[in-house]
């Protein structure tokens, strides 16, 4: 028998992945420039594993050498072959997702700025209504359930209309994958609104928003401290009355220093590892890094497939 998953509910994720591709046809995945063994062997898996059909878009000579330095047969794949440089690899990406023939996008071995340049140009852009967000979700080992957190990655200072778009994106991507009634908490340092600390303030006015009906089905409150946000017993230590404390599906984090170093404690100190997202464009874009795991970059995947809407 094999042992059991690491991160059983992201192992769970993929499966229904794979259950929604079977029965409606796996989603055209391109991966943007493919030019290192990395992501030559997450292409691989992907197929493998039945959740998406990845593309490939890039120089085939620099595709070939890296699919050589995973020992990858390229012939199971479809190439899209561009110019040298990771900005053309970028640029016809965009245009191939304009142009309906793909249903999400993957971040080869290019940087991410250039990805995001080809996705945020107005004229050729993949913008959508929201402002461009990104979110993890979380498997960790001390927690019933997957926990999203965001955002970690691509909002530096967020301020108030940033938020509002980054929580509806988020919201969206939890009710895509079956949480009717999300449970938000907005994370700051201390529980009471404190007008030297903008992000408490932020907070009062987004659970305002939410109570005016901004994000039907999601209960959103705070501020909060992390300890609130994530545990029901200090919670009522503390008495506070929220139905969120101990039971949050998303985390809103005050700004992007503070939601990067608490997802890297997750993963290296917490034993967790996640998916991630980059949402509010118009198709789900998976950014992925060297230090991922290739459990996370196939989790990611199985996340946009879920997340992505091509058979609606």
């Amino acid at each position: 028998m094999l042992p059991p998953p690491a991160h059983p509910l992201l192992a769970a994720l993929v499966a229904r992945a794979g259950e929604r591709a079977a029965a409606h046809g796996a989603p055209r995945v391109g991966i943007v420039y493919p030019c290192d063994a990395f992501a030559l062997d997450a292409a691989a898996r992907v197929l493998e594993a039945g959740i998406a059909t990845p593309v490939l878009i890039g120089p085939r000579a620099g595709i070939a050498r890296a699919a050589g330095a995973a020992a990858v047969e390229l012939q199971r794949f479809e190439i899209v072959d561009t110019g040298a440089a990771p900005a053309e690899a970028a640029l016809h990406a965009t245009t191939l997702v304009r142009a309906g023939a793909l249903q999400a996008l993957m971040k080869g071995s290019l940087h991410t700025d250039e990805l995001m340049a080809a996705m945020v140009d107005r004229a050729s852009g993949l913008r959508g209504a929201t402002r461009i967000s990104h979110a993890f979700l979380f498997d960790l080992p001390r927690y019933h359930k997957l926990l999203a957190l965001a955002d970690c990655v691509v909002n530096i200072t967020p301020h108030l209309p940033a938020k509002r778009d980054i929580l509806t994106n988020a919201i969206r991507l939890l009710q895509d994958l079956g949480i009717a009634q999300p449970k938000v908490a907005i994370v700051a340092a201390v529980e009471t609104v404190n007008p030297a600390i903008p992000a408490t303030l932020d907070a009062r006015a987004l659970v305002e928003l939410s109570r005016g009906g901004e994000w039907p089905g999601a209960i959103v409150d705070g501020p909060f401290g992390f300890d609130i946000a994530i545990s029901a017993e200090a919670a009522r230590i503390k008495q506070i009355a929220s139905p969120v404390p101990g039971h949050a599906d998303l985390l809103l984090m005050p700004d992007l220093n503070a939601g990067n170093m608490l997802y890297k404690s997750f993963n290296y100190i917490g034993g967790g590892d996640s998916a991630g997202l980059v949402l509010g464009a118009t198709v789900p874009v998976v950014l992925t890094s060297r230090a991922d795991s290739l459990p996370s970059r196939i989790a990611s995947v199985a996340l946009a497939v879920l997340a992505c809407r091509w058979h609606d």
